[in-house]
């Protein structure tokens, strides 16, 4: 999961970004004054900065700081004062992107989806369950860097469970998501794949008895 540290010393506006952020999926932390960020050890795969805060320490500080130790993580600076210089002082000392006050979440979201897809591609594509790792492009599934040895249809179906972990779904959908629309025979082959995927996999696969399955 792509983890981003936001600082912001708005609280209802850092509140809302938060939240449209964890709905695309992303672990966000919230810091209000730039000291805390200066003094925090952990580590941020993407930083959202407001350049004016609410102790002495500016988005420009925070950003030569993160430049000091990391080259690479990509920066997103916002300000509500004079776009022009904000946007040259912001990229000469190493923003990837500049978003003037007042923006609409949305635009942020689409920005950080954008920087994240570009600089995080390998990692974008690729999905966990536990200690599974699952590469989307290269259809392959591993765990502890070791490929688990799956079907065609055996992968389709782990995939498609991991998508929709928590839900309770019917034989007649896993067979029209995994084998297709066009597929005519008995829905006991998903029970069949079931119990090979059971075989292959370490899963907290549940059976929904007379319904179908839910991944947990």
């Amino acid at each position: 999961m792509i983890k981003i540290c936001l600082v912001e010393d708005e609280k209802s506006l850092s509140e809302l970004l938060k939240t449209y952020l964890e709905k695309e999926d992303y672990s966000v932390d919230v810091y209000s004054k730039g000291q805390d960020v200066l003094d925090c050890e952990k580590k941020y795969d993407l930083y959202i900065l407001d350049i004016m805060l609410e102790d002495d320490i500016s988005g420009y500080d925070i950003i030569k700081h993160i430049r000091s130790n990391d080259e690479q993580v990509p920066i997103i600076f916002s300000s509500a004062r004079d776009e022009s210089i904000d946007k040259i002082v912001g990229l000469e000392l190493g923003s990837d992107d500049y978003i003037a006050k007042p923006y609409s979440p949305k635009e942020l979201v689409l920005r950080v989806n954008n920087i994240v897809k570009r600089i995080y591609k390998s990692d974008y594509n690729n999905l966990t369950y536990n200690d599974y790792v699952i590469d989307v492009d290269k259809r392959i599934v591993k765990k502890e860097d070791k490929i688990i040895d799956l079907t065609t249809l055996e992968f389709d179906m782990f995939l498609y469970f991991v998508n929709n972990k928590g839900k309770s779904i019917d034989r007649e959908t896993i067979l029209s998501a995994v084998w297709g629309e066009d597929y005519f025979g008995s829905d006991r082959v998903v029970d069949d794949l079931i119990r090979r995927l059971r075989k292959k996999l370490n899963i907290d696969l549940n059976t929904i008895y007379g319904y179908g399955y839910r991944l947990v």
